[in-house]
């Protein structure tokens, strides 16, 4: 009986390994066909594997008769029914394929993917991974789009900016030199319009040169354990005689002790831009107060003004590029403000992994940094 067993078991493991060496060598052939052709190989190889062994172990057996006729039949039955079985799986499977290949061709220019319904649970995971992917293109397109959108009006205005006081330093040069004004009171004037609008181009030169090392990725920083509380006392002092000039209160409240890791010269100039843009926005009589405080690992920084608030339709674009809140680019009377500092702020900001933000508060509005704290 037991070698009987081991013959019926040889018989089958022979049949077997052949018809998978047969199978995997098809599936190498059609590596490169339909998933559906390679699922209906898996199939055939099983069922012929079954069936052979059956088959065999049956002619072993030497059933004769109507005996041998009836589990043959079944045999070729349960065949008959695995392939067709795999016909029809291999056929949805192909089906579902073809759909989602068909909703990836049919993505618009505006990147939107709509996958077909019923895929089977794998390919289900890839339509949603493909979703997600062209979800993430479209944002990375609007933001190019924004930036591309903002470059141009950069260059449209600071080519106005720049041309504006360009073309008064030609016409006093002009004057200069062709002796129309020979007082010396006017042509101290004149020397000292030229000086004035000289500092200005050179500090806008400055701020397009720190925007576009922002935007370009190459703000590079040196970070070392600092105070806040000292940051904002230099700060204070350097736009001290500013505030003076315009009657300004300017006042600053520190908790003991808010360390933070931070580029100093590059966390001072966003303070910087931040303190000059409330000067000039508060009226005479009025107050600048920046106070330094800390909060659940969280370092805060805010400058509040009395500018009488900002327009609800001009908060997201405060910090846009050359936002000034005004159509008009016409220089200002102290020969400042270009539109860039708020945008440098932010830039530099985001690049200690802070955040920079804007709110109506009181009499004016609030600007706030949060940066981690330093352990």
């Amino acid at each position: 009986m037991i070698p009987e067993m081991l013959l019926i078991v040889a018989v089958t493991a022979g049949l077997g390994l052949l018809v998978a060496l047969a199978g995997l060598g098809a599936m190498r052939l059609l590596r490169e066909r339909s998933i559906g052709v390679m699922l209906a190989v898996v199939v055939v190889v099983t069922v012929v594997a079954t069936v052979g062994g059956i088959v065999a172990v049956t002619l072993k057996m030497i059933i004769e008769g109507t005996s041998r006729d009836i589990v043959l039949s079944v045999v070729a039955v349960g065949g008959l029914v695995g392939l067709g079985v795999a016909t029809v799986l291999s056929r949805r499977v192909v089906a579902a394929s073809r759909g989602l290949v068909d909703a990836v061709h049919a993505v618009s220019a505006s990147g939107e993917f709509t996958p077909p319904e019923g895929l089977p649970a794998e390919l289900g995971t890839i339509a949603g991974s493909l979703d997600r992917a062209y979800r993430r293109l479209r944002l990375g397109h609007e933001r190019e789009r924004a930036l591309e959108s903002a470059r141009r009006e950069l260059v449209a205005w600071v080519s106005h900016d720049l041309r504006t006081p360009l073309a008064g330093m030609r016409a006093m040069a002009e004057a200069l030199e062709d002796g129309v004004v020979a007082d010396p009171e006017t042509v101290g004037r004149y020397h000292r319009q030229i000086r004035l609008e000289v500092d200005r181009l050179s500090g806008m030169v400055d701020d397009l040169f720190e925007l576009s090392r922002i935007h370009a990725g190459t703000l590079r920083l040196s970070r070392v354990r600092i105070g806040l509380g000292d940051l904002v006392a230099d700060a204070l002092a350097g736009v001290e005689q500013l505030a003076r000039d315009r009657g300004v209160r300017l006042t600053g409240e520190a908790d003991p002790v808010v360390p933070v890791q931070a580029d100093a010269a590059e966390l001072s100039r966003a303070l910087r831009n931040l303190v000059v843009n409330a000067i000039r926005h508060t009226p005479g009589d009025g107050a600048v107060v920046v106070r330094v405080s800390a909060e659940d690992g969280v370092a805060r920084l805010s400058v509040a003004d009395c500018c009488g608030g900002i327009p609800a339709d001009d908060l997201p674009r405060v910090f846009d590029v050359a936002f000034r809140g005004e159509a008009a680019r016409t220089p200002r009377a102290d020969g400042t403000g270009a539109g860039l500092g708020l945008a440098i702020a932010r830039g530099i900001v985001e690049a200690h992994e802070g955040t920079i933000g804007v709110v109506n508060s009181g009499p004016g509005c609030r600007f706030e940094i949060r940066l981690p704290l330093s352990a």
